[in-house]
């Protein structure tokens, strides 16, 4: 049945606009990290598995700031929460300029983990916040609409890291890099590390100027008033709710299979004979896809169940994965890019739909809860990089099964989506039943 009420009222509309805008500033961080795993891989020589410590470090931060954030905004206002937010978010970024001089890639890890603590805090005030801005029936189409800023971020940060990172990686322009001798090795890697440093350093002095901005321009202020004494009982209420249970672990394998799909989408044109920089263009056109299917999904959300819309994207999703796996040719990675379409509503929707049936004082501690399940993010690709690693540190090493190793890999995100599509069949049925 369509809904006519409106996604955003007037009455909320520049606070929607406001907070909405920092969509773009953690979906740009997200899309300039991605293609970093390739590139520390070649400059550092690293294998699959050890360079996939940097999504474990990034999305490592979500998981370990996302509650400790949500009891801050219980206690102090949602704009406190946003500046330590932008000011942890900042100075993780500018830790990369003495990472690049030490050359030590524990550095840069850490530098990613603490900016992601401001990640969590951005995350865990705004996706609430947005939520809250109007008509609790069209919560879903609001988030799904604020989350449109994000694909706007998306693309931003991966032009960015494509046009001067990836393109003027030297370890990247040579054949056969690791032939050289140590001496050239280390000089292309010091010229290297300076073009992986310079976007974060300047992404860091823009959130600095982001901040001056949100201390001086008035913005309505929004404080959780309520006590952390109860907090124990609303964990309890959330522990027995299978809808919100269901709902987290579905966020989980969804945020997993979102970075496979996006982080090694480099390794699989690789395998097709692909360089860095062109692999940056189908991720392009990935995040496009994305970026398209959130608009087709907000207006589908006005006449099909968000359950049973989750459920249909979900099943796409598993078919594009058959095609990544099949295929040995570009067609594997034609279905690689069109699998963004259908992951494009999942992660605002999964989120509406686990909160849809609590009451305030859970949802703001679910919330949190909803943002710890961005761990994903650093546990499903690690076990992805152990499978393309099976054969040795190329993605073609081996075989199994008749496929190479990482179009095999791409079974992870599928069982990922079989059960979000089982999640989503169950909260359909459930819907048609009320």
């Amino acid at each position: 049945m369509k809904n006519n009420s409106k996604i955003v009222s007037n009455e909320y509309l520049i606070p929607f606009i406001l907070v909405t805008s920092l969509f773009a500033l953690w979906g740009f961080a997200n899309s300039v990290t991605d293609p970093m795993v390739n590139a520390f891989k070649k400059v550092l020589e690293l294998s699959n598995s050890e360079a996939a410590w940097i999504q474990m470090s990034f999305y490592g931060g979500y998981f370990c700031m996302a509650l400790p954030a949500s009891l801050f905004m219980r206690r102090y206002s949602y704009k406190t929460g946003i500046l330590i937010g932008l000011t942890l978010y900042a100075f993780g970024a500018l830790l990369f300029y003495p990472a690049a001089i030490t050359e030590q890639f524990w550095f840069f890890c850490f530098g990613l983990y603490i900016l992601t603590f401001g990640l969590a805090f951005l995350e865990t005030a705004a996706n609430p916040y947005a939520l809250s801005m109007g008509a609790r029936e069209t919560a879903t189409q609001r988030l799904n609409l604020a989350q449109a800023f994000n694909s706007i971020g998306l693309i931003a940060g991966l032009f960015v890291a494509q046009q001067f990172v990836l393109k003027k990686l030297q370890s990247d322009n040579i054949t056969n890099f690791n032939a050289l001798d140590e001496a050239s090795k280390m000089q292309i890697k010091i010229v290297d590390l300076v073009v992986i440093r310079d976007p974060y350093v300047i992404l860091g002095l823009v959130v600095l100027a982001i901040i001056v901005l949100f201390i001086t321009i008035k913005m309505p202020e929004s404080k959780d008033k309520t006590s952390n004494a109860l907090i124990g009982n609303t964990f309890k209420k959330l522990a027995k709710n299978v809808r919100y249970r269901n709902g987290v672990f579905s966020q989980i394998l969804y945020v997993g299979a979102q970075i496979m799909c996006w982080t090694y989408i480099y390794q699989y044109a690789e395998g097709k004979g692909i360089d860095m920089a062109t692999a940056g263009y189908y991720q392009m056109i990935a995040f496009i896809f994305f970026a398209v299917g959130r608009v087709f999904g907000i207006y589908l959300l006005r006449f099909i169940n968000s359950g049973t819309l989750l459920m249909f994207f979900s099943f796409f999703s598993i078919f594009c994965c058959l095609g990544i796996i099949l295929f040995k040719g570009i067609l594997g990675l034609y279905c690689l890019v069109c699998v963004s379409f259908f992951m494009s509503l999942m992660f605002p929707t999964i989120y509406g739909i686990a909160l849809g049936d609590l009451n305030d004082e859970e949802s703001k501690i679910g919330s949190a809860g909803l943002v710890m399940a961005i761990v994903g993010g650093a546990l499903m690709p690690k076990l992805q990089a152990i499978i393309i690693d099976v054969g040795g540190n190329d993605v073609n090493d081996i075989t199994i099964f008749g496929v190479s190793e990482i179009n095999l890999s791409f079974t992870l995100p599928l069982i990922c989506f079989l059960f979000i599509a089982h999640f989503g069949y169950k909260i359909g049925n459930l819907s048609l039943k009320e």
